[in-house]
């Protein structure tokens, strides 16, 4: 399965080569990245066992896809360069131009991310850039490219996202997830075989195509940086599928995004170049444990190009010196890849890393095997406190964008609720959890199983309240694990809250998104009554699943080492958190509503009542206002 022969530190060596160009080849090495490699070591015998064992681990995870798959994808992409190249050559002549040049001027699809890089799962999306000659803008790219992708029957949950730092359209396209960014290139045509690593074609062009440009740049910079591509490959594939085992893996949730992890594994590879993947694992675990943040992870010397970009420099730029885990993009212009990290997201991921540590230290040993290092830990077993976000909307449409937008501006809430100097720790769980329709449970929101869709066939009929307010139907959840540093304090988070509520409200309005039905709601449970929204089903089957690998894991290991505690687990029981709300009658709910447009019941005497948490509220029975004692 895995020979020997096949761990070698380049991707196409002569066996045959002499000891000279052998001895060039180690050199080279030496100089791959920032600094020398930390050991030269070749495999040993149970290197290649243990990798072995690391491949046959990972394949109940669904991380390999099947060759009917992967032609599947092939004929996606085809379909969609087609579709890339009628629109341009109809665009060419709906701008006069000549039948026999609109015929010539070309346009591609390029993919970048974990499909470039080889190490995509089954069922994952794919990440894809529209690239168009001078004479295509980007509003026909969102505009007539957009409805033409609205006429393709394959073509389904199709939403544009115009305004991001990033513009995309997403798409379900026969069944594949796409991702498809546009970028304009100051050329007259693009020929079928183009390379974008030039660093000229960013010359006169705008931030939103050289930020497009900089995933399919930077995905084959990283291919190039690595001592051996198939190694870093399996290597990749074991992290990713821990990280988000673990809860760990959201760009947008301020975790580490895919080419995050991917930069870290390279940086890994280059330190051990001739390591298999099972110890390029272990000494993953290794560095990033002790990495020494914020001293930033470089996988080569930043290039000295002068086109007017911005790139990340402390030296220069003050606000990147306050970036808490920078890891650096290889290709100009270089970002921090990791802007979105908060003190709360870097500690749960460093005190990842180091139980990782831990349990490859006892898989290197023979004390288990990988199966424990995939593991999930219960989430709602490491906290007593928890934030509950629940996003509501009318219709299937609307709660796809809902989300999408309410998602996106968490990581700020999380900063917020960082700021308070009662808070240690503000968890955010990075699944979405949809629940039952709302009809169907008396309006109360019940998570179904995690990767369960938003339902499709729910009552499409409106419904309205005694206001003639359109009343929601369909709900997703956010969960957030909070820890308190004591106990006996008051604590009030109500303007925390309303300010986040406020601004996924700008940001609706602005963007003509808000409709009638959407509703945005905040709600502090503990762990106790985390069974009003998660079904006994769901829970049941998250703690059997981890007792029955518990009890597995100890039948096979006696003496396993002494297991680490998280700092989330510290968390006391003591404190409480109440709220009060006009509209609420129960004790443990603060609720924020955007009803129709508008933030409901949120007056200026409520504020500075809420801010006085030691006097007793003027109506107990319907008060809710944080704090915690």
């Amino acid at each position: 399965m895995w020979p020997a022969s096949q761990y070698s530190h380049t991707n196409n060596q002569n066996q045959n080569n002499s000891k000279g160009n052998e001895h060039q080849n180690q050199q080279n090495l030496k100089t791959l990245g920032m600094t020398s490699a930390i050991s030269m070591a070749g495999p040993k015998q149970i290197d290649i066992d243990k990798t072995n064992e690391l491949k046959n681990s990972l394949s109940p995870y669904g991380v390999f896809e099947s060759e009917g798959e992967m032609h599947h994808r092939m004929e996606v992409l085809g379909a969609l360069h087609r579709l890339v190249r009628q629109w341009i050559r109809d665009e060419s002549l709906r701008k006069n131009m000549p039948p026999s040049v609109a015929d010539t001027v070309g346009g591609n699809i390029y993919t970048f991310g974990s499909y470039r890089l080889g190490v995509h799962h089954r069922g994952a999306d794919i990440d894809a850039l529209c690239v168009a000659p001078r004479h295509i803008d980007r509003s026909d790219y969102f505009q007539s490219f957009y409805d033409l992708l609205k006429q393709q029957p394959q073509v389904k949950d199709l939403r544009a996202v115009e305004d991001a730092f990033v513009p995309v359209i997403k798409m379900n396209f026969d069944g594949i997830e796409i991702d498809l960014l546009f970028a304009r290139l100051a050329l007259k045509e693009i020929p079928d075989s183009f390379d974008l690593r030039d660093d000229m074609l960013l010359k006169n062009l705008d931030q939103k195509c050289v930020r497009s440009l900089n995933g399919c740049r930077v995905t084959d910079e990283i291919l190039r940086l690595v001592p051996n591509i198939n190694n870093f490959r399996l290597t990749l594939r074991a992290i990713k599928l821990w990280a988000k085992r673990h809860g760990i893996y959201s760009n947008t949730l301020g975790y580490l995004g895919g080419v995050s992890w991917a930069m870290l594994v390279a940086r890994t590879c280059q330190l051990y170049p001739n390591a298999l993947p099972a110890t390029l694992v272990h000494k993953f675990f290794l560095v990033f444990s002790q990495w020494k943040w914020p001293q930033p992870v470089l996988l080569k010397q930043p290039d000295s190009v002068n086109l007017g970009f911005p790139v990340w420099d402390p030296r220069v730029n003050m606000s990147d010196r306050f970036h808490l885990m920078p890891i650096i993009t290889p290709a100009y212009p270089q970002q921090n890849s990791t802007f979105n990290v908060s003190a709360s997201t870097r500690t749960v991921i460093m005190e990842e890393f180091r139980l990782g540590l831990a349990i490859t230290d006892e898989i290197m040993l023979g004390k288990c095997g990988w199966e424990k290092l995939f593991e999930a830990p219960n989430f709602f077993l490491r906290y007593k406190h928890f934030i509950v976000l629940l996003a509501s909307s009318a219709n299937g449409d609307d709660q796809l964008q809902w989300c999408g937008l309410i998602e996106s501006k968490i990581r700020h809430l999380i900063t917020t609720l960082e700021r308070n100097q009662h808070i240690t720790i503000a968890h955010v769980n990075p699944e979405c959890y949809n629940s039952v329709p709302l009809n169907t449970n008396n309006g109360q929101p019940l998570a179904l199983p995690p990767g369960t869709p938003v339902p499709s066939n729910v009552d499409v009929e409106v419904k309205k309240n005694e206001n003639g307010e359109v009343m929601p139907n369909l709900c997703s959840m956010w969960f957030i694990g909070l820890v308190f540093d004591k106990t006996n304090v008051n604590v009030d988070l109500t303007h925390d809250i309303l300010s986040f509520t406020k601004v996924v409200h700008y940001q609706a309005e602005t963007t003509n998104m808000l409709r009638e039905g959407m509703t945005i709601e905040a709600r502090h449970v503990r762990r106790k009554q985390l069974h009003q929204y998660l079904s006994p089903s769901l829970i049941k089957r998250e703690r059997t699943t981890s007792g029955a690998k518990r009890k597995q894991d100890s039948n096979a290991q006696p003496a396993p080492l002494k297991k680490s505690k998280r700092l989330s687990e510290s968390s006391t029981d003591e404190v409480s958190i109440l709220s009060y709300n006009e509209d609420s009658n129960s004790s443990n709910v603060y609720e924020v509503n955007i009803q129709n447009g508008n933030a409901s019941n949120h007056s200026q005497e409520d504020r500075k009542s809420a801010e006085k948490p030691l006097s007793p509220p003027e109506h107990p029975s319907t008060s809710n206002t944080i704090a915690c004692t």
